[in-house]
């Protein structure tokens, strides 16, 4: 049976949490927490913050345009950056999914039908044969070709709904922007030595990286990784791996491991550790939401907030222990730290110290308030 101190602390250990990283393995980083999540540009830069040092600012968007990291979406449907040398293997495993836009009610939800969403399928990787286009571009390129007028409006809506399932099957990526317009590619185009992965093994590859990174797991916490309403399908996937995952207890709840991190889990002592964790952060995304040692149960709705909006968070020692904000004001990075509870000894100069880090990172002076609570 496993303990949550030793998981947390391995946790830690594993998501590069307890001892940043030289900046010359920041690409290895993203590799480890299993791609950024890139919802908000700044948040993904400051993910790797609170793993790598002296990250230089910046180092994201210049990985972008040498095509080292490459955005897309991905698990939940989200907007991801995928390292370029692995993004055959995280696009793969979204193509292994149940194709939700195959349902009816999706389709009805979008108001397209069964014949325009394979029209578009059909459509998209012809329109983006040649250099990027930006959305509207697409939009009106694919809504030519299917003789459709109405589709242009629904494929140049911000959310593209209608475009990731292009992105799960492999036929579209980002290239880089122009100016303020997001664009358009293909992987095969924009990827130097791009080749399809097999869906099945990819998915299995996956699952591997994602236990190794946040297991133990239960099959609900591994299916809203990864953006499927499916647990038995996430059970599946689990089960598909064999003698490589192990079942065992932690603490009440039945979950899977890779049998090589058993005895490691079992095994790792706690570590004092104090972080700052933007928003969207890959530790708080992946969490399971409803261990109480990891967070207050009481307090969920303070980091988990509605339309998907993950908060910043403090995390003492493996658990949520607050949250924080920031904001540029002329020269000066105000960082207020709004701790849940009492704080144990030494994690609020610890805190202190990362808002130190973190004004130094963005290029300004601190400004540090706590709000009591």
């Amino acid at each position: 049976m496993l303990r949550w101190p030793s998981v947390l602390a391995w946790r830690l250990r594993r998501q590069h949490l307890t001892e940043r990283v030289p900046r010359e393995r920041a690409m290895t980083v993203v590799e480890d927490v299993c791609c950024l999540h890139a919802q908000v540009a700044s948040s993904a830069e400051l993910t790797l913050w609170a793993r790598v040092d002296g990250l230089p600012r910046g180092w994201v968007q210049e990985a972008v345009e040498r095509r080292e990291l490459v955005k897309t979406w991905a698990m939940r449907g989200t907007l991801h950056l995928l390292p370029a040398e692995e993004a055959a293997t995280w696009i793969g495993a979204q193509g292994a999914r149940p194709a939700r836009w195959e349902k009816p009610a999706w389709r009805r939800g979008f108001g397209v039908t069964e014949d325009e969403v394979d029209g578009i399928l059909a459509a998209v990787p012809e329109a983006l044969a040649g250099e990027p286009l930006t959305r509207a571009e697409l939009a009106d390129a694919v809504a030519r070709r299917l003789g459709s007028e109405h589709l242009a409006g629904k494929l140049g809506e911000g959310f593209g709904a209608l475009l990731k399932p292009s992105a799960f099957l492999g036929a579209l990526c980002f290239a880089t922007p122009a100016g303020r317009n997001v664009r358009f590619t293909r992987p095969d185009l924009w990827i130097d030595g791009w080749e399809p992965a097999d869906p099945e093994a990819a998915a299995d590859a996956v699952t591997r990286r994602y236990l190794a990174a946040y297991g133990p797991a239960t099959r609900e916490t591994y299916a809203r990784w990864l953006g499927t309403p499916s647990a038995a399908y996430a059970g599946r996937l689990l089960s598909r791996l064999g003698d490589e995952v192990e079942e065992t207890e932690l603490e009440g709840d039945r979950v899977s491991v890779l049998a090589a991190d058993l005895d490691p889990l079992r095994e790792a002592e706690r570590e004092e550790n104090v972080r700052l964790l933007p928003a969207f952060d890959a530790h708080v995304v992946a969490a399971p939401r409803d261990a109480a040692a990891v967070l207050d149960p009481a307090l969920r709705e303070r980091v988990y907030r509605p339309q998907g909006w993950l908060s910043p968070v403090l995390l003492v020692d493996g658990r949520m222990k607050g949250v924080w904000r920031h904001e540029a004001k002329r020269g000066t990075i105000d960082v207020e730290i709004e701790p849940f509870g009492r704080l144990r000894k030494g994690a609020r100069a610890a805190a202190e110290a990362e808002a130190e880090r973190l004004a130094a990172f963005l290029g300004g002076d601190l400004g540090l308030s706590w709000t009591t609570p």
